[in-house]
């Protein structure tokens, strides 16, 4: 277990360095200039905004500069603000959008476990038939789509809930909807089609001839087995909402990472672009992680590669 966590440390480094590297080449090669849009800026003070943010050097000696601050956990200063560096951009925004992925992430799974397991239970049924176009309407809509439409419906014309920002725990239900929709519809139908698999196995069968009832038997034993697929499927779940946020934050005006994503992008912040992929791209690798060690647990049947059986 040691020389697995040690290999998956390596390549998560590797894969850290990878997402700079690309990043950092990719933003630079984009024509333009940070500064170009103040066209009255006098020629000396955009030739000092240029030294001073080393934005004069070679690009070469830029990657050199940023990795070592990298290194210190110091993701540079804003080139649009004069106060606040990337880390202060940090330390205001992914609390507002940690508690939004995770609200939308334990919506997604909640619900979505609960439908598919209806849906399994009552194959061709009306659950099963409800269940399935409600997974078929979440994947096929897009996020944004539905944000417009909870936004102008819910908030703007039956006035149930609070149109957009960040105030109270019913300003987060809107965008939490619209950031989950996707994820559970996507549990939902793979809970089905897992349960559908496992219920029909001959350990369910022998459960049952036991005595068990039917509740110990789902819980227990269907549904600890036909999780599985989902655990895998986690961190490309946490991308989703991860990437998903950026849009739901700007639509809804949330102060989040992904706001200040956004912004960078049209301002040319290269520091503050860089500094919210390479943050992102840390965390959800540690998930990914996270969610190999789980599915090892979970079912103890699989071993890590190099294990001796």
């Amino acid at each position: 277990m040691l020389k697995y966590t040690f290999k998956r440390c390596l390549w998560a480094i590797v894969s850290i360095w990878a997402v700079i590297t690309i990043t950092f080449i990719l933003m630079h090669s984009i024509p333009g200039d940070p500064f170009a849009k103040e066209g009255t800026m006098p020629e000396a003070v955009y030739k000092n905004l240029q030294r001073y943010y080393h934005l004069d050097k070679p690009l070469v000696v830029q990657y050199g500069l940023y990795l070592k601050q990298l290194v210190q956990l110091d993701f540079g200063p804003s080139l649009k603000s004069k106060t606040l560096t990337v880390n202060d951009y940090i330390k205001k925004g992914f609390p507002v959008s940690l508690h939004l992925g995770l609200q939308a992430m334990v919506v997604a799974v909640v619900f979505g476990l609960i439908f598919g397991v209806i849906a399994s239970l009552n194959r061709n049924r009306w659950p099963d038939y409800t269940a399935t176009i409600m997974a078929i309407i979440g994947i096929s809509v897009p996020s944004f789509i539905l944000a417009t439409f909870l936004i102008n419906y819910v908030a703007v014309e039956w006035k149930l809930l609070p149109v957009a920002t960040w105030k109270s725990w019913s300003h987060t239900i809107l965008p939490t909807i619209a950031l989950a929709m996707m994820p559970m519809a996507h549990i939902a139908r793979l809970i089905r089609s897992s349960m559908l698999e496992v219920i029909s196995n001959d350990y369910i069968l022998t459960a049952k001839a036991k005595g068990l009832g039917r509740g110990t038997v789902i819980v227990k034993h269907a549904i600890r087995n036909a999780i599985l697929p989902v655990v895998t499927m986690l961190g490309i779940l946490t991308v989703n909402i991860v990437t998903g946020s950026f849009i739901i934050e700007s639509i809804f005006g949330i102060p989040g990472m992904g706001e200040m994503f956004v912004k960078g992008i049209f301002n040319r912040d290269y520091p503050v672009i860089l500094g919210s992929t390479v943050f992102y791209s840390a965390i959800l690798i540690l998930l990914v992680f996270i969610v190999d060690v789980a599915y090892t647990w979970i079912d103890p049947r699989i071993k890590v590669a190099g294990e001796s059986k």
